[in-house]
């Protein structure tokens, strides 16, 4: 992200930003939903490589990317959870389910590696070789609330998608520029809310899905979802990292 930078020199530790679970970027959620997308529509395409982190119970808590048959990224503050389900549009049915073996947090930003126990035969998504400049055109995908006010109602069952886009830096407050992207919230009142943390922003590229993000938190500081920008880790940016952590 550094072509879009405006705000390289702000430490993340430093920031007084929130994630979209309305904690500290750098805690583990507490229970309950954590961020999803506010004024979007069913996926109209099964995500192969779309996960939703669960509980024991099989609740929805995050969202994260398959990145090959054994890892998943997602957000570091998401904290582990117990099970994932992956490839389906329907959080409670459909794809396999796997339970999670490890997980390895940055020792910085907001994201993380959850390692599976056992291999699952989805297709993984491909990390693009960038995330793009500003106007970029870019798709979001989670599953939690779909109202912008914490608590005003229930995950959907059925996985939302959001068309929106790669916008400038200076729209995010506390935005680390070099290895954060901003996001656009379409209509002002469209983005990425509580259930939604984790989950891919993605990209088309010769018409094939590639992963450029994970939804980290708001823009705005707002605890009222898609009334601003969000920010998303810039996964491109860390792929030597992964590739350390993970050999993908």
């Amino acid at each position: 992200m550094k072509a879009r930078s405006l705000l390289m020199g702000l430490a993340m530790a430093a920031a007084a930003v929130f994630s979209l679970s309305g904690v500290a970027a750098a805690a583990e959620p507490t229970g309950g939903v954590q961020p999803n997308i506010v004024g979007g529509g069913n996926a109209t395409q099964v995500y192969s490589f779309m996960v939703s982190q669960q509980s024991s119970s099989g609740s929805h808590q995050c969202g994260g990317s398959l990145i090959s048959s054994t890892w998943v990224v997602t957000a570091a503050h998401c904290g582990t959870p117990y099970q994932v389900r992956v490839g389906t549009t329907n959080r409670t049915s459909g794809g396999t389910v796997a339970r999670v073996a490890q997980r390895i947090a940055h020792p910085s930003a907001d994201l993380a590696l959850l390692r599976l126990s056992t291999a699952v035969s989805q297709a993984p998504v491909t990390i693009a070789a960038s995330s793009g400049a500003v106007g970029t055109a870019t798709r979001i995908i989670g599953w939690g609330q779909t109202c912008p006010t914490r608590g005003g109602c229930g995950a959907p069952i059925n996985l939302q998608e959001l068309n929106t886009s790669i916008v400038a830096d200076s729209r995010c407050l506390g935005i680390n520029g070099a290895s954060e992207i901003c996001t656009n919230n379409p209509n002002g009142n469209s983005g990425a809310c509580y259930g939604d943390s984790g989950g891919p922003q993605v990209k088309q590229v010769n018409g094939v899905w590639q992963l450029v993000g994970a939804t980290s938190r708001a823009g705005n500081n707002s605890s009222t979802c898609a009334t601003g920008p969000s920010i998303y880790v810039d996964v491109p940016y860390f792929r030597s990292w992964i590739r350390t952590n993970s050999g993908v």
